[in-house]
């Protein structure tokens, strides 16, 4: 841990009391901190994107905590997630990670990591990219929709449900509307941070010029 993640966590244990959306206020501080830290930060690279389209996948009937607790090993099972590594793993690679403790070993889940390398591989080949599919939904830029603390998101939005659509056609798999706009959240592609969040004006402000025309 460098110097700036000594302080951010010291700011954190000071600063606990600050307002923050509901879903983040419990006894975990690893929520507290990707909270503070992570969600609805602006995220780019092929990697990274694919992590997060990995986990959102493998949330799907769990919660996110215990997605989170796990990520430290899908990071090494995985390669990093890089996916032209991804995309030439097989059956054998497969059968290894459903032997995997430190994974959610659901077939269908495992196999997608696998499956949606291989559309980002094919989308590199084709002279586009996954982060250029994702930023492309949004225009570029982060949506604002500022929902109010009483009644947070919804669970599905017309931009998720596009892009849902739109992944599912080019061979994505688990990423349904809902899952999308889990992404979509994760990412930063949507500011979805409650209007009472700390965080919400703080990325709010850092979107850039276009972000708040939404």
């Amino acid at each position: 841990m460098d110097a700036g993640e000594q302080s951010t966590d010291a700011g954190s244990r000071r600063d606990d009391r600050r307002p923050r959306c509901r879903w983040a206020v419990g006894p975990s501080p690893e929520l507290l901190r990707y909270h503070d830290r992570e969600w609805g930060v602006p995220l780019h690279g092929e990697s990274a994107l694919l992590e997060m389209l990995t986990l959102e996948g493998a949330q799907a009937g769990l919660s996110w905590s215990t997605v989170l607790s796990r990520r430290p090993r899908y990071r090494e099972a995985f390669a990093g997630f890089d996916p032209e590594i991804l995309a030439g793993w097989g059956d054998a690679d497969l059968e290894r990670l459903l032997a995997d403790r430190g994974l959610i070993r659901h077939r269908g889940k495992l196999a997608s990591v696998i499956a949606n390398a291989r559309v980002v591989r094919r989308l590199h080949d084709e002279g586009s990219a996954l982060d250029q599919l994702l930023w492309s939904s949004v225009e570029g830029a982060p949506l604002q929709p500022r929902y109010p603390p009483e009644a947070g998101p919804p669970g599905v939005t017309a931009e998720s449900t596009a892009l849902s659509r739109r992944l599912r056609q080019l061979g994505f798999k688990f990423l349904g509307p809902t899952s999308t706009l889990s992404l979509m959240q994760a990412c930063g592609l949507t500011n979805d941070h409650t209007t009472d969040c700390f965080r919400q004006g703080e990325l709010e402000s850092t979107a850039g010029p276009e972000a708040g025309a939404s």
